[in-house]
């Protein structure tokens, strides 16, 4: 039987938000259900140990994918997380490649993005208190360093910084769209990064992004045809254990000092 968070409570020291085909992350965990003034997460928030650290996870899309990315609770899932006392998030997600350089089934860890969503509700300061959120560098830079450095001891084939172009689906990119993203310097595309990455940052949480490399985006690689649905989903079967994995080493590690702040709203 689950707890009830209300009020905030020192539960998590560090939470994964697990992207397409990553549902759960350990058995035996306890659900834990959290208010939030932005309605419920998108699945129940569980809690489990790893390495003595206690580790909080809630997958994105829900426990069925019923979430498309402009449907995900974004705002719920991040307060949620914060109100349990989490201060670092690893948040994998699926995306496509926009090099001849990045590989299906290579690991990106980016370091900037470019949002390209429209209508999604992308902060918790909707007045009356005014806030903006530094956001020159989106992800913490120790803990994306850990990233990489976990994936390497896995033998993962890791990039080491990039752009995440975030679009908004739930459809794929025109190949007149993918050819624009990769020459404005995107390393890859995703649907998820946007608001949760800022919305992290509000939080005053370090948060980091494995970017799990399905395919090669339309239009990038000459005489390439468009994936499916089920070819994504295939290739993140193929690799969620190497993300786990990945996962499980960088949580064991000592974690670093992350630098955003938040602002008042986010105190709980």
């Amino acid at each position: 039987m689950g707890s009830e968070v209300k009020h905030g409570g020192a539960v998590a020291e560090v939470a994964v938000i697990g992207g397409s085909g990553l549902y759960e992350l350990f058995d035996g965990a306890e659900s834990v259900e959290v208010d939030t003034p932005f309605g419920p997460t998108s699945a129940p928030v569980t809690v489990g140990s790893i390495a003595g650290r206690q580790v909080a996870f809630v997958p994105r899309h829900g426990l069925n994918h019923e979430f498309p990315a402009h449907r995900v609770p974004y705002r719920a899932n991040v307060w949620a997380l914060r109100q349990l006392g989490v201060h670092h998030v690893f948040a994998p997600c699926a995306s496509g490649s926009l090099t001849i350089d990045v590989a299906p089934g290579d690991f990106v860890v980016p370091d900037q993005l470019v949002d390209r969503t429209v209508g999604r509700p992308s902060t918790f300061y909707d007045g009356p208190t005014a806030f903006h959120v530094a956001f020159a560098d989106p992800y913490c830079d120790p803990l994306r360093r850990l990233v990489v450095e976990s994936c390497r001891a896995e033998g993962v084939v890791v990039h080491d910084g990039g752009t995440v172009v975030v679009v908004p689906g739930p459809r794929f990119s025109t190949r007149a769209e993918s050819r624009w993203h990769a020459a404005m310097g995107a390393t890859v595309v995703n649907m998820t990064q946007m608001p949760e990455a800022v919305l992290a940052a509000e939080a005053g949480m370090g948060y980091a992004t494995i970017a799990l490399i399905t395919d090669r985006d339309v239009g990038i690689a000459e005489g390439e045809e468009p994936i499916t649905e089920g070819e994504v989903y295939a290739r993140l079967k193929a690799d969620v254990e190497k993300v786990r994995r990945v996962l499980l080493r960088a949580i064991a590690a000592d974690l670093p000092t992350c630098v955003h702040e938040g602002g008042p709203a986010i105190d709980v």
